[in-house]
């Protein structure tokens, strides 16, 4: 028999979904419900899943997951279903009529009306700002959404579908937020949007990513500041100046770049060619220096014959990239590249080239973290396992990026210790305290 007057949040996808789901429990909180973050067991009275929309695997997996759920539901486990996020802004008729067992259906921005339905347990309750939420990251470490939507419209892509129009939160606002969570205790404050670069267009008729992160840096308890997403193309070069003149910036930029090959790139429609890419990345190393780089590469788009991989293939090889992800092009409904390129090469073929590169990212990333052997790093302590701390460096973003493991159980989540780097492999890195 399921919980009365408790909420199970399921959330699927990327950490921007994360935020969403990080709001919705802190409202629930404070309609005096019980809320628990991703159940191994869902028990609730409600079970809400957060679903992700942007590729077909994920899409898969959200799909699994409400299956699942019905069934806990026949079985008398949980009680009510609720769908909410990506998938279902994008699917709602044909996900309706598919589970008809799903009592509620909101998309990705509409979720706030379900908080609505809902009776208050307690009295007086007092209502969050929009912006408040509870943290499932360590309490040390939070996500910052400063922007939604797109307007790139690569041909690739559904998150414009999906999200709509790039929208900006205002300064002031994201301040207020980031003042709030360093009471808190949060330390380290990872930046988010679907695209960074333009961050301010919008509201303000400029880029303002600069003028955010500085003042975001001036703030009295703000450790570190991470950012990711930002689109190649009318890359903000002054965030650059920031990054170098303020410690508490981390030396880490995460830019997508997709593709080296120009034919491949004018068929992705990313607004940028090989020279102009090749350039920014000499820039950005050139005005941080030491900088890391985490990047996303794609196989198999349509235009990519064996002279196109090559040339990316050789691009990766070349720039040694300090972290790098990459996934085999499927095709996207609505999209651009499914309207207008036919998909025909292979899928094992897309494949053998996506796990080409990613053996020579692997070799790469091998020999950059060899070089770190030596080396003092100020690391962050995540966690404490049996008598290890994990922990990252300002160059490690949380769950994709190398840890860094210490033999030293005394340390404290939230800590920050100067840790000498003693080994590496190519995904995680050994060390001790200095």
């Amino acid at each position: 028999m399921y919980n009365k007057n408790q909420i199970d949040i399921i959330s699927m996808g990327c950490s921007k979904n994360l935020i969403d789901s990080e709001r919705l429990l802190k409202q629930l909180d404070a309609k005096g419900y019980t809320t628990v973050h991703d159940p191994e067991m869902p028990e609730g009275e409600y079970v809400v899943i957060n679903t992700c929309g942007f590729i077909n695997d994920a899409k898969e997996e959200s799909i699994n997951t409400i299956i699942d759920l019905v069934e806990m539901k026949k079985a008398g486990q949980i009680g009510k279903i609720v769908v909410m996020g990506c998938l279902t802004q994008r699917y709602l008729d044909d996900l309706v009529a598919e589970f008809p067992e799903v009592e509620r259906w909101y998309g990705k921005f509409d979720w706030k009306s379900f908080i609505e339905t809902l009776p208050d347990v307690k009295e007086n309750c007092a209502t969050p700002f929009a912006w408040e939420r509870k943290l499932t990251t360590p309490p040390h470490s939070a996500y910052i959404k400063i922007s939604e939507g797109c307007n790139r419209f690569c041909s690739f892509c559904a998150i414009p579908i999906i999200t709509g129009r790039h929208t900006s939160r205002p300064i002031e606002e994201i301040l207020e937020e980031t003042e709030s969570l360093v009471k808190e205790g949060v330390k380290e404050f990872n930046v988010i949007a679907q695209d960074l670069s333009s961050y301010g267009t919008d509201i303000y008729g400029r880029q303002a990513l600069a003028e955010l992160v500085e003042r975001m840096a001036e703030t009295k308890g703000v450790e570190w500041i991470r950012l990711h997403y930002a689109y190649p193309s009318d890359f903000p070069m002054d965030v650059l100046d920031v990054m170098a003149r303020h410690d508490n910036v981390c030396k880490y930029l995460d830019i997508a770049l997709q593709h080296i090959s120009n034919p491949v790139l004018s068929n992705m429609r990313r607004h940028i060619d090989k020279e102009q890419t090749l350039n920014l990345l000499s820039e950005i190393r050139k005005r941080v220096p030491g900088i890391k780089i985490r990047t996303t590469l794609m196989t198999g788009f349509p235009g990519e014959g064996e002279m196109e991989f090559e040339e990316l293939v050789d691009f990766v090889k070349t720039q040694k990239f300090d972290r790098m992800g990459a996934f085999a092009y499927s095709e996207e409904d609505d999209t651009f590249g499914q309207k207008n390129f036919e998909d025909t090469i292979p899928e094992d073929v897309k494949h053998k080239r996506l796990d080409r590169i990613m053996e020579i990212q692997e070799e790469i990333a091998s020999r950059l973290n060899e070089e770190m052997i030596g080396t003092v790093q100020k690391v962050l302590i995540d966690r404490i396992e049996g008598d290890s701390a994990f922990g990252r460096t300002q160059y490690d973003s949380p769950e994709v990026d190398p840890e860094v493991i210490i033999n030293d159980n005394t340390l404290k989540p939230g800590d920050f210790v100067n840790v000498r780097i003693t080994g590496a492999y190519p995904f995680e890195l050994l060390g001790e305290t200095v």
